[in-house]
């Protein structure tokens, strides 16, 4: 191999390794929110930031087009900590499931799932932000019995 051929080799190898490396660090920043299936985030407000507002909004007002998203903003239905606790365990319309789940359940959304203690505290979170006022709120263990 001549000494052109070489460096156009070289050449070569730099890119498609640049390429590979770029291709990973891609795709560990997309998942940096999840750990094993989990998301990662440590209480409500975070939660609702990296999940909930895709659909319902920045400002939980919900959003209408591809899908219909309903404001949990105002919405007489939080006035139920069990109603959100069961739509976000079992999904409802377009709103996939959350809940725990098991090692060979296929699931939606690469497998996102969320520990009782994250409902809880997104539940709570909703529910004492974006205009509402409940003064209630669902602990963990109360989200672990509706899915025992």
């Amino acid at each position: 191999m001549n000494r052109h051929a070489r460096r156009i080799a070289l050449a070569l190898a730099c890119v498609i390794l640049l390429l590979v490396a770029g291709v990973a660090g891609a795709q560990s920043s997309d998942n940096a929110g999840h750990v094993g299936g989990r998301f990662a985030a440590a209480d409500g407000e975070a939660v609702y930031r990296g999940i909930c507002q895709g659909c319902h909004m920045p400002d939980a007002r919900g959003a209408q087009g591809a899908g219909a998203y309903p404001a949990l903003a105002g919405n007489p239905r939080l006035v139920s900590p069990q109603y959100m606790a069961a739509v976000i365990l079992h999904g409802r319309r377009d709103m996939p499931s959350f809940k725990p789940a098991a090692a060979d359940e296929g699931r939606f959304l690469l497998d996102v799932s969320l520990s009782d203690a994250q409902i809880a505290d997104v539940i709570n979170y909703i529910r004492t932000h974006f205009g509402n006022h409940y003064t209630d709120s669902i602990s963990a263990d109360d989200v672990a019995a509706m899915h025992r």
